[in-house]
């Protein structure tokens, strides 16, 4: 595809106001540690519900969807789909994490349980960061500016890293949230106009369906489909979800930013409407790069080439710099969140707990450092990265069925039951992120595996999220029966038993039934979805 100057002109001034949004707000210095990573703890529910959104579509969420949907059709988009728990973070763990005053999700689990079980969600989670979605993102957003606007691979990498840093380092969570309201709606308006003019383009929806034929319209496959069987498809992404949208530091961060529970709430709901959109602007253009390549009206070659060959053919010129605008967004509004979360972690979570009393200036001071030294270290991991093979790039995609039923599992039974211990809680997380890594070490190394361990490995990926999270709540439930209950005093307000009338009441004055309606029309909406692309229809 060729770059004109028009396009370049349309992505220069998306780079003016972005740097003129981050400008604006770090001229707004941060003066203590809730300034820096949780943006003064004043943030209105539009822009907590539009950085949600942003932060969790990167460069290669819209190039793997659309090249899913173009390979497979739409049985991906039960993941999307379930992206609706979204709505239970805002009903069910916000007034939690609210009433707590945490700054992360391991201090939660720390009040909850005990020091140990935060220092183990911490690790676990820097470590993830940084080798996959750090160095993922970098990656990827590189490999598909390459394609689309003819920048090397490497002045590509980190002129957009090192933009992204600096903003994210001088303006901490403040800046990461008013760019990310920005980018989203780049990123929704540029993607929408790829899915519009490519379904003209075919002919209309009958059209589409006609020529890239009913089976890439079905969201359930058969038990016993190799890779999307239905039985899986239905039980792991909302164990995926659950952890992701619930406890995930990347992203309930935002929510912990809102100035109030109804902010928050109201921010959840906003985020679950916008993860509608992803079906449609992202899978389905997809499916329609397919049908046209099928219907020889474009080349496609690889499936993951489906929407840069997409915009390369349809779309004239300026339109091709305001796509290419959004795809910036969404690799600069990704990396900003994992930065900013992830220096959360190391500051709050270890540095303060080595140093108590550091002062406020210190603690900013750390987490700026922590993220200037997390940009040298995604940078530093890409060669590593573009060195191993294309399948266990593949497999990075799983590695999230592996992390979450452990988690998942200790977060949602330790809000509803006062009786889950510490004790639980640490051999459910150590034995379950031991059984998910072995699982992907085995995974990978499958071919040279025999007998049981190659069965171990050969288990569907989504099966074996269903059965880890239930060995991991046997384990919970179990350990915790077995061993003293927690202290009474020691979980005030951190669970449903344990919550007096005075905070429940608190609570439910934050909402009234518009916020029920609109979470009501959500999964409505859902529910049309997944019954319309169902074997019923297709």
């Amino acid at each position: 595809m060729t770059f004109t100057t028009l396009d370049w002109i349309v992505v220069g001034l998306y780079f003016l106001v972005l740097l003129g949004v981050a400008g604006w707000v770090i001229r707004k210095r941060p003066e203590s540690s809730a300034d820096y990573f949780l943006a003064g703890r004043h943030v209105g529910w539009f822009v907590i519900g539009a950085s949600i959104f942003a932060s969790n579509i990167g460069s290669e969420h819209i190039v793997g969807l659309a090249g899913t949907g173009a390979q497979s059709g739409v049985v991906m988009g039960h993941y999307e789909l379930h992206s609706w728990l979204v709505l239970l973070l805002g009903w069910v763990f916000v007034p939690f994490y609210m009433r707590a005053r945490v700054f992360t999700m391991p201090e939660f689990l720390e009040r909850r349980y005990s020091p140990a079980a935060r220092w183990l969600l911490s690790v676990t989670a820097l470590i993830a960061y940084v080798l996959t979605k750090i160095s993922v993102t970098i990656y990827a957003g590189a490999v598909v500016f390459q394609t689309l606007m003819g920048v090397e691979f490497w002045t590509g990498a980190l002129t957009v890293v090192i933009l992204t840093g600096i903003y994210t380092v001088l303006g901490g969570l403040r800046a990461v949230v008013y760019t990310e309201a920005v980018q989203a709606v780049v990123l929704f308006f540029g993607s929408a106009t790829v899915t519009l003019v490519g379904l003209a383009k075919i002919g209309g929806w009958s059209r589409l369906i006609e020529v890239a034929g009913p089976d890439h319209f079905n969201m359930f496959l058969p038990a016993n489909h190799p890779e999307f069987p239905w039985t899986g498809m239905i039980f792991a992404p909302p164990i995926v979800g659950l952890w992701y949208w619930c406890t995930d530091q990347y992203i309930v961060q935002r929510v912990l930013a809102a100035k109030d529970e109804r902010a928050a709430r109201r921010g959840t709901i906003f985020a679950a409407y916008l993860k509608l959109a992803p079906f449609f602007i992202f899978l389905l253009t997809g499916v329609i790069a397919y049908a046209l390549a099928k219907d020889g009206q474009i080349e496609l070659g690889d499936a993951d080439q489906a929407f840069p060959a997409l915009v390369g053919a349809i779309l004239p010129a300026g339109v091709r710099g305001l796509v290419a605008g959004g795809l910036l967004a969404a690799l600069m509004s990704s990396l900003a969140a994992v930065f900013n979360s992830s220096s959360t972690l190391f500051t709050m979570d270890i540095y303060k707990k080595i140093r108590p009393d550091a002062s406020e200036r210190r603690l900013v001071v750390v987490g700026k450092l922590a993220t200037a030294l997390l940009v040298v270290t995604g940078i530093a991991w890409i060669p590593v990265l573009r060195s191993l093979s294309g399948q266990l790039y593949t497999y990075l995609q799983s590695v999230q069925a592996y992390l979450a039923p452990p988690i998942a599992a200790v977060f949602f039974l330790g809000l509803f039951s006062k009786r889950i211990n510490a004790k639980g809680a640490l051999t459910c997380l150590i034995v379950g992120f031991i059984l998910g890594m072995g699982r992907l070490v085995a995974e990978i190394n499958k071919e040279a595996l025999e007998g049981w361990l190659f069965t171990f490995a050969d288990i569907n990926f989504l099966h074996f999220c269903v059965f880890l999270f239930g060995v991991c709540v046997v384990l919970l439930v179990g350990v915790s029966l077995m061993t003293r209950p927690p202290p009474a005093e020691s979980l005030d307000g951190l669970t449903y038993q344990t919550t007096v009338s005075a905070e429940r009441q608190a609570s439910r004055s934050t909402w009234d039934w518009t916020d029920v309606a609109h979470s009501v029309v959500v999964v409505a909406i859902l529910a049309l979805i997944l019954l319309y692309f169902s074997p019923l229809r297709f």
